[in-house]
C-alpha cells in the first residue's frame, strides 16, 4: 500500500533547514548537555563526597528525573494540538527551559537545608528534605521533557526524511559537545573550591555559579529556537493530507506483534544499565580513591566526554558502514568490558594518567556502540508508527538510566558495608564488577536481534491494520 504521506512535513510546505539553522537549533541540545554534567557530575560528587549524602539517596534523587520520561508522550500531544500564538513546539521548549533552569537554581539552597538536617540526625527534617529534593528532581525532568519532545518533534517538523540523519548526528554531537563544555567550565570556575569542605564558603559559590550558568543556558536556549518554527496558522491551510490514526489498541498490538521488539528493548535496558551504573559514582571513585580535587574530578567527564564524540564520528562516518550495525554494537559493548577491567587496574596503582586514558579510551567504545545502537532502534522502527516505537525505545532508555543511578548507589553502598569506610577501592571495584557482568549479559541477548524477522513480522501486522480501513 502507498503511503500517500511520506516525506511531508506536518506542518505544510516550510523553508529548508539549512546548515547554519540547524547549528543554531543544536545549541539547545549542548545547553542540557552542560546541564546534565552539573546535575549528574558536580552536584552528585559535592553531595556524596564533600558533604556525606549517603549514596543510595544521590541516586535516587538524580534517577527521579529519568522516571519522569514517560511524560514525554502527555507533552508531545500537548504540544501537537495547543498552538500557542500559532507555534506548537517553541513556546513549550521555552516554559520547559525556564523550568529547567528554575529547578537547577532552586537546588543548591534545597542540598544544603538536607545537608543540615543530616548533620542535625533529626529524622523528620531528614524525610522532608529528602522527599523534597527528589520532588525537585522530578519537576526538573518534567521540565526537560517538556523541553525536549517539542523540541525533537520541531526536528522533525523541519526536516525531510533524506535531511533527518544529517540533523539527528549534529544534535547528538552538540549534545556531547555541551558535556565536555561544561565540564570544562566547570573545571576552571570551581578550581577556587578545591580543598574547601566549609558549608559556609561552598554554598554562596555554588549558587552564584548556578545562577550565571541557568541564566546564560536560558539565555541560549531562546535564541537557538527564535524564528526558526514557521507559524502554524499560515500553513496549516497548505496541508490537505489527512492520515489514519492509529489508537492506543493498535499500537500496542503491534508492538506486541514481533519478539523481537522485546528482545531489543532488553537489550537496550541491559546496555543502558552497564553503561550507566558507574554514572553516580565515577567522580566519587576519583576523590576517594585517586585524591582529586573538585576541578579535576570534574574533568573526568571531559575525558569521557571527548572519547564518545569521537567513538561516535567514528563509527557512524567509518566503522559502521564498513562493519555493519551488529557487528560494531558487538566491538563497542567488548571495549566497554575492556575499559572497566582497566578502570579497576588503574584505580589499585592509583595512576591518575592512567584513569583520564582509560575514560578516553571507555567514551570512545560508549560512542561506537551507542551509533551501532542507534542505527538499529532506527531499523526496528515502522515509519507509519515510529513515534510510538521511538517511545518504547527511549523508554526503554530513561528507565534503565533511573536504575543506573540508583542502583549504582546503592550498590556503591553495599560495597562499603562489606568492604569498610577504609577500604573505598574495593566497594568501586564491586559496582564496576557488576557492570561488566550486566554488559556481557547485553551481548548475549544482542545475538539474538534479527532485523529481517522484525520486519516480517511487524509489517504482516501493519498489512492487516491497513486492509481493515479499506472494509466497509
Amino acid at each position: 500500500m502507498q503511503n500517500t504521506n511520506q516525506n511531508k512535513s506536518p506542518m505544510g510546505k516550510i523553508e529548508k533547514l539549512s546548515f547554519l539553522r540547524l547549528a543554531r537549533l543544536s545549541l539547545f541540545q549542548g545547553c542540557l548537555g552542560c546541564l546534565a554534567v552539573i546535575f549528574a557530575g558536580m552536584l552528585n560528587r559535592i553531595m556524596i563526597s564533600e558533604l556525606a549524602f549517603p549514596a543510595i539517596l544521590v541516586g535516587g534523587g538524580l534517577a527521579f528525573e529519568q522516571l519522569m520520561a514517560p511524560s514525554r508522550v502527555l507533552f508531545g500531544n500537548i504540544s501537537d494540538s495547543w498552538p500557542i500564538k500559532g507555534r506548537k513546539r517553541t513556546p513549550y521548549i521555552w516554559l520547559g527551559s525556564a523550568g529547567f533552569c528554575g529547578m537547577a537554581v532552586l537546588s543548591i539552597p534545597l542540598i544544603f537545608i538536607t545537608e543540615k538536617a543530616l548533620r542535625q540526625g533529626d529524622w523528620i527534617p531528614i524525610t522532608t528534605c529528602s522527599i523534597a529534593l527528589c520532588i525537585l528532581f522530578s519537576l526538573y525532568g518534567l521540565a526537560v521533557s517538556m523541553a525536549t519532545t517539542p523540541y525533537l518533534a520541531l526536528v522533525i517538523d523541519l526536516t525531510t526524511e533524506e535531511e533527518r540523519p544529517k540533523a539527528i548526528g549534529i544534535i547528538w554531537c552538540m549534545l556531547t559537545i555541551g558535556i565536555i563544555v561544561g565540564a570544562i567550565a566547570i573545571s576552571i570556575t570551581t578550581r577556587g573550591l578545591d580543598g574547601v569542605t566549609e558549608v559556609s564558603q561552598l554554598e554562596p559559590a555554588l549558587q552564584r555559579f548556578m545562577l550565571w550558568v541557568a541564566g546564560i543556558v536560558l539565555a541560549i536556549s531562546i535564541f537557538s529556537c527564535w524564528g526558526i518554527e514557521p507559524n502554524y496558522l499560515e500553513t496549516k491551510g497548505s496541508n490537505t493530507t489527512t492520515n489514519r490514526e492509529i489508537g492506543l489498541k493498535e499500537s500496542w498490538s503491534l508492538i506486541t506483534s514481533s519478539p523481537q521488539i522485546i528482545i531489543f528493548f532488553a537489550f537496550l535496558v541491559l546496555y543502558t544499565l552497564g553503561l550507566f551504573l558507574q554514572d553516580p559514582i565515577l567522580e566519587s571513585y576519583g576523590a576517594e580513591v585517586f585524591n582529586l580535587p573538585i576541578s579535576k574530578t570534574t574533568l573526568l567527564n571531559a575525558f569521557w566526554g571527548g572519547g564518545t564524540l569521537f567513538g561516535l564520528l567514528l563509527g557512524g562516518l567509518w566503522i559502521t558502514p564498513r562493519l555493519g550495525k551488529l557487528p560494531t554494537a558487538r566491538v563497542g559493548c567488548w571495549m566497554i568490558i575492556i575499559s572497566l577491567i582497566m578502570l579497576i587496574a588503574s584505580g589499585s596503582i592509583q595512576s591518575i594518567d592512567g584513569l583520564y586514558g582509560i575514560l578516553v579510551i571507555f567514551g570512545v567504545a560508549a560512542g561506537l556502540a551507542t551509533n551501532s545502537a542507534l542505527s538499529l532502534m532506527l531499523d526496528l522502527t515502522l515509519p507509519e508508527v515510529a513515534g510510538t516505537f521511538v517511545g518504547v525505545w527511549g523508554l526503554a532508555q530513561a528507565l534503565s538510566r533511573a536504575l543506573g543511578k540508583v542502583v549504582g548507589g546503592g550498590l556503591l553502598d553495599i560495597g562499603r558495608s562489606f568492604g569498610g569506610q577504609e577500604n573505598t577501592y574495593l566497594a568501586f571495584s564491586f559496582v564496576f564488577l557488576l557492570e561488566i557482568i550486566v554488559m556481557i549479559l547485553a551481548i548475549v541477548v544482542l545475538e539474538k536481534i534479527n532485523i529481517r524477522q522484525f520486519k516480517e513480522e511487524t509489517s504482516i501486522k501493519m498489512e492487516t491494520f491497513m486492509m481493515a480501513e479499506l472494509d466497509p
